[in-house]
């Protein structure tokens, strides 16, 4: 009877087992939310600034970053929880190695918004989504040669499906390209999104390897000082961008000239600001929550829902071509989610047979 009772304790887990699930399956869906929703707001917001006169790169790319103050609330307010690792004498990272990655990492990341803010300028909101989910293609890559990730059917299957959907956007001849852009702005805007993608999974590759070789940790607050100290850096460099280029002399007439007003001049750069750090939030807590791989397939689904709320709110053309890319697209995304599914399966799998429960004989 005792043996049946501790075996039943370990098949019904207590409230408290319960009440730790339920908070972590509440915290994923809002962190899922928070980057659904924001980097989506963020892409058409910011292809509405384009389409009613705006024209400044520079800040479309300052915009990106320059809300980072916001996660200042989180990082004072949401505490986080004790530090367990394997070596608890371990000496805190050096100051300098830990400032070289912030300015290096910021760099690249103005240099990726920069890009972003390129190929919005010269693509739809949707065709721009489309052309971004190769991302996990790069994140693939990267991840087997920096973070050892394994790089199996699915995967392969994956690459495949999103670079085949990216190529159909590419030679379609019935693209929907904004008014004023040439076929060579078209494709430069391709090329510029492509790249982008590709820097920004390997942003969160090097990310990553920070966090395990120099780091050495990965709280919620460790994880929030990369992404406001980087932005930090990030939103300095586009700022520097924006008075160096000249464009900051533009601005003015931009808001005077721009189709819908002044106030929502600015509002579409205050929105759009928030809608980053919104999306910020969501790849931040989910990188604490689960792992910076999962956060990237987020970001992708998010990128692959976008064109159907550019259809609906932008009105832009989802020709055949487009929903085929489109639902290519989802089936690399679904073979992604898969072989992430089936990692966890084994690790779970792997962890019970190396814990094998204690059951009481008493």
């Amino acid at each position: 009877m005792a043996d049946n009772e501790g075996y039943s304790n370990v098949r019904h887990p207590n409230p408290v087992m319960k009440r730790k699930q339920l908070n972590f399956w509440i915290l994923l869906a809002v962190n899922v939310i928070f980057l659904l929703v924001g980097q989506a707001a963020a892409i058409i917001l910011g292809r509405i600034y384009y389409d009613n006169g705006g024209n400044s790169k520079w800040m479309a790319t300052l915009v990106q970053t320059a809300g980072f103050p916001v996660l200042l609330i989180p990082y004072f307010l949401i505490p986080s929880p004790k530090e367990h690792t394997d070596s608890p004498n371990q000496p805190p990272p050096s100051i300098i190695k830990v400032t070289i990655i912030y300015v290096l990492l910021g760099a690249i990341i103005a240099g990726d918004n920069m890009l972003y803010s390129v190929a919005l300028l010269y693509l739809s909101a949707s065709t721009y989504s489309l052309i971004c989910a190769t991302q996990l293609v790069f994140n693939a890559i990267f991840s087997f040669f920096i973070n050892g990730q394994k790089f199996t059917a699915l995967i392969f299957n994956s690459v495949i499906a999103l670079t085949l959907s990216a190529s159909l956007l590419a030679i379609n001849e019935d693209s929907d390209k904004p008014p004023g852009v040439t076929t060579r702005k078209y494709i430069f805007g391709i090329i510029a999104a492509i790249v982008a993608s590709g820097l920004y999974s390997l942003i969160l590759s090097l990310m990553q390897l920070s966090f395990q070789k120099v780091i050495k940790k990965e709280t919620f607050s460790v994880v929030l000082e990369m992404q406001i100290f980087t932005s930090l850096v990030a939103s300095g460099i586009s700022t520097v961008g924006l008075f160096a280029s000249g464009e900051w002399r533009t601005l003015s007439g931009e808001m005077q000239g721009f189709t819908t007003g002044k106030a929502a001049y600015v509002q579409v750069f205050v929105w759009t600001a928030v809608g980053w750090q919104v999306c910020a939030v969501g790849v931040v807590g989910l990188i604490f929550v689960v792992s910076s791989l999962f956060s990237n397939v987020i970001s992708t689904l998010s990128l692959a829902v976008t064109p159907i709320a550019s259809v609906i709110i932008l009105h832009d053309k989802m020709n055949g071509v487009k929903m085929i890319a489109l639902l290519m697209a989802m089936w690399g995304f679904g073979n992604y989610i898969h072989q992430n599914y089936l990692d966890d399966l084994n690790a779970r799998t792997h962890f019970a047979s190396t814990h094998t429960p204690i059951v009481s004989s008493c």
